[in-house]
C-alpha cells in the first residue's frame, strides 16, 4: 500500500458532482432560504446547475481525487 495516499476534500465533495463526460457541474448557492426579495428570473437562474471551466476543473481534480 502506498505511503502517502492523498486524502479527498469532503467539502467539496458534497458540493462537486462529475459529468459522464467528464466535466464537473455545480449548484449555484444562495437558493435555500431567505428568498423573498429575489425576482422571478433570479430564482430560476439559481435552479439550474452550471459548469465548471476547463481550468477550474483540472485544479478540482487535484483537490478531489474520487468525484460521485
Amino acid at each position: 500500500m502506498a505511503k502517502n495516499k492523498i486524502k479527498t476534500h469532503k467539502a467539496s465533495a458534497k458540493k462537486f458532482f462529475k459529468r459522464n463526460s467528464g466535466s464537473v457541474k455545480y449548484k449555484r448557492p444562495g437558493a435555500n432560504h431567505n428568498t423573498v426579495g429575489y425576482s422571478t428570473k433570479r430564482m430560476r437562474k439559481l435552479r439550474k446547475a452550471h459548469g465548471l471551466s476547463n481550468a477550474d476543473t483540472s485544479r478540482l481534480k487535484r483537490i478531489l481525487d474520487t468525484l460521485r
